[in-house]
């Protein structure tokens, strides 16, 4: 069988295997906030340390920064050992997604979220997502300066190639990348960008690592995942996050979650041993 670790690692600090993913608890349809806080606290309780968040994660221009501040409110007095991940560079005009990767920008958006994180420096500043109108090395210039400035502890990358990697690592030090990667999207997995954060020690967070359970099925019509729960007596989506654990040492999945019961579940993948074979069956439906 794999057996995961209980912890891993971001820049040296022990992590929890997964995260908190908080996006849900912001956008349109969130639940109440007395639920969201319970959420967090749920998580905090069942060992997890690390939380992921953007000021982009609210409904509108309106409301930049309310995920950060809904967060800050929650771990107001249990902050020690926990590691608030941000990030910056997209915005949010009439509900759509936009990008603004400008200096200027990062600058600005990083000070409201020390504010609305209630906080005098970032744990992990990540950009959020290239902006094909500002050179890439500017905007991880901008993140460098704001370092060196003391407001940011480290900085991460999101949805970013490996090429970009490289690019940002002659700049600055580089301890996360966040990117897309689930049993429905393994794009990571054939591009090298988890093989490249595997190789430099550097945190490969999954986002919307969830997705394509429902359709993760082998040529042959049999889904490895249903089949997997059903043998270890748990939920499919434990079954997903540990296969993306097996994926390498630097993998710390984010499942989103607006509920105490989806996060707990979710957290116990951490202690799921899946035998090979099972993991190879696995990512053999995934396309892996």
């Amino acid at each position: 069988m794999t057996t995961q670790t209980t912890t891993r690692s971001l820049a040296g600090t022990q992590i929890y295997p997964i995260g908190l993913g908080a996006m849900p608890m912001s956008l349109a349809g969130r639940p109440d906030e007395a639920q969201s806080i319970r959420t967090i606290h749920a998580a905090l309780d069942a060992g997890a340390n690390l939380i992921d968040t953007a000021d982009a994660y609210c409904r509108d221009e309106s409301e930049v920064g309310h995920n950060e501040r809904l967060i800050a409110k929650a771990i107001r007095d249990r902050r020690d050992g926990v590691i608030v991940a941000t990030k910056g560079g997209h915005t949010r005009p009439g509900g759509d997604w936009d990008l603004d990767g400008s200096p200027a920008h990062l600058r600005a958006a990083c000070e409201a979220s020390l504010r609305a994180l209630e906080t005098d420096r970032i744990d992990l500043y990540q950009y959020h997502r290239p902006d094909p109108r500002v050179p890439y090395a500017e905007s991880v210039g901008a993140l460098k300066e704001l370092q060196d400035e003391g407001k940011i502890r480290w900085i991460g990358l999101s949805n970013v190639n490996v090429e970009q990697l490289e690019e940002a690592l002659g700049i600055a030090e580089i301890v996360a990348i966040q990117n897309q990667l689930s049993l429905e999207f393994t794009s990571p997995l054939t591009k090298g960008e988890v093989q490249a954060a595997t190789e430099r020690g550097i945190a490969f967070l999954p986002w919307s690592p969830l997705g394509g359970i429902g359709n993760a099925e082998s040529p042959g019509g049999v889904n490895p995942v249903k089949q997997a729960a059903e043998r270890h007596g748990v939920s499919p989506q434990q079954v997903a996050l540990a296969w993306l654990l097996s994926l390498g040492p630097t993998v710390i999945p984010i499942p989103g979650a607006s509920r105490p019961e989806t996060i707990t579940d979710s957290l116990k993948a951490a202690r799921l041993e899946l035998m090979p074979e099972e993991l190879e069956a696995i990512a053999e439906a995934a396309g892996a």
